[in-house]
């Protein structure tokens, strides 16, 4: 079972890595914190910063597979991810914008669920061999201005077109520019892009983990 906030230590984390106190940094007690996290655990996005805006289209019928496959809407990642986005969305907020999540870690098992609903390679990972979703090291985000209004990016979250590409040329200026934002503070924070899909971020030390299949609870 993925491990919880309460079970976890955050003194070192919160003490070095999230020192600003205007970050909404969720603090447990000293008897709370109990037992150290190694960087390749699962934990809790919104436990470590209150930060982010979500929209977890998995956890809904509204993305491509027209079909909900996830139980709840949550964010887990393994922590040395969740370090390296929580350092990219504090650039973005100097900036005027938050990180918003369509997509975080994804168990093995749903990734053979989305491969029954659409076996085809150009759209879903093969379950055979995971995706860095199912590492644990990828995110699918887009950015929000102060009122929570998406950037015009050219075209929404899982379009499977040329036109959701970083190389495709016909789009505006504006479109250019804040793809360009994303992917400039994202690539200085150790992530790589995805050629074809504007809005997916893998972590560099995250490449080589193993495919899990952990899986959360829904409060």
């Amino acid at each position: 079972m993925i491990t919880t906030l309460k079970s976890i230590s955050l003194i070192l984390f919160l003490a070095v890595f999230l020192p600003c106190k205007s970050q909404n940094t969720v603090v447990k007690s000293a008897k709370e914190i109990t037992t150290i996290v190694d960087d390749t655990t699962f934990v809790n996005l919104k436990n470590y910063s209150s930060d982010f805006v979500y929209d977890m289209k998995y956890a809904t019928e509204d993305n491509f597979l027209k079909a909900k496959v996830y139980d709840c809407a949550e964010c887990y990642l393994r922590l040395k991810t969740v370090k390296a986005l929580i350092l990219a969305n504090q650039k973005f907020i100097k900036k005027g914008y938050r990180i918003k999540l369509f997509d975080c870690y994804r168990p093995l098992d749903i990734q053979k669920k989305m491969w029954q609903i659409v076996p085809n390679p150009e759209y879903v990972a093969n379950p055979a061999k995971g995706s860095i979703h199912n590492r644990g090291g990828a995110v699918d985000i887009t950015l929000v201005d102060s009122n929570g209004k998406e950037l015009d990016m050219g075209t929404k979250f899982d379009f499977f077109g040329p036109e959701a590409s970083h190389h495709y040329a016909g789009l505006t200026e504006e479109v250019k520019e804040n793809r360009k934002l994303l992917k400039k503070i994202m690539l200085k924070k150790n992530f790589i892009s995805f050629d074809s899909e504007w809005w997916h971020y893998n972590l560099k030390s995250a490449l080589t983990d193993k495919v899990a299949n952990e899986k959360w609870k829904c409060e």
